[in-house]
C-alpha cells in the first residue's frame, strides 16, 4: 500500500504539529508542593529523597547539647557494725562506772574489728583525752581525719578532737584553726 503525496504531506504535517506541541508544552504538569508547619518542603514525589539528602539543601545546625555538671564526690557516712556497736555501748558503761582504762581496752577491741572506721578512732581519742593523754588523743584525731574522707560530719568531729587536744596543750592558735575546719565541714 502506497501513500499518495497528499497523504504523505498530511502525515508530515501531523508529525510536525505533534513535535511542535511537545516543545511548546514542556514537561508534564506537577501540582505545587505544600510546605509543612516546620518550614521544610517535602521531597518531589517519586524521587525517594528526603530534604536533608537533596543536593544544595542545608539543614540548620543542631542546638547545642547542655553540658552536664561535673560529678560530685559521693558523700559518705560511717556507721558502726553490730559487733562494734555492742562494744562501744559496753565501753560507755565502763567509762560511766569510773573505769576509763577498761573502756579504752574495749574500744581497742572494737578497732580490731573495724580498723578503718574513723568513728572508733574518734571515740578512743576522746577516751584518752578524758584521761589527760592529749597528744595521743590528737594523733587519733588525725588518724580519723585520714580515714573519714568523704564524710564531712566524721571529719568535723575529728577536727574538734584535734582542736580540743591542742587547746589542752596551750596551742590556742592551732586549736582555733582546727575548730574553724570543723565548722566548715559541719556546714556542708
Amino acid at each position: 500500500m502506497s501513500l499518495g503525496s497528499s497523504a504523505r504531506r498530511a502525515l508530515v504535517a501531523a508529525a510536525a504539529v505533534l513535535a511542535a506541541s511537545c516543545h511548546v508544552m514542556g514537561p508534564p504538569y506537577q501540582a505545587p508542593q505544600q510546605t509543612p508547619a516546620g518550614g521544610a518542603t517535602a521531597p518531589p514525589a517519586g524521587t525517594g529523597r528526603t530534604p536533608a539528602t537533596q543536593p544544595g539543601v542545608s539543614q540548620p545546625p543542631a542546638p547545642p547539647q547542655p553540658v552536664p555538671p561535673p560529678p560530685q564526690p559521693p558523700t559518705r557516712q560511717f556507721h558502726l557494725g553490730a559487733a562494734t556497736n555492742a562494744l562501744v555501748e559496753q565501753a560507755s558503761r565502763q567509762a560511766a562506772s569510773g573505769n576509763p582504762q577498761l573502756a579504752q581496752s574495749t574500744l581497742e577491741r572494737a578497732l580490731r574489728i573495724e580498723p578503718a572506721n574513723p568513728l572508733l578512732w574518734i571515740m578512743l581519742g576522746q577516751a584518752h583525752e578524758s584521761e589527760g593523754q592529749y597528744e595521743l588523743a590528737g594523733s587519733m584525731g588525725h588518724k580519723a581525719i585520714q580515714l573519714a574522707t568523704g564524710d564531712p560530719r566524721a571529719q568535723a568531729s575529728a577536727w574538734r578532737l584535734v582542736g580540743d587536744s591542742l587547746r589542752a596543750r596551750g596551742r590556742n592558735v592551732d586549736a582555733n584553726e582546727a575548730y574553724s575546719r570543723a565548722d566548715t565541714l559541719a556546714a556542708q
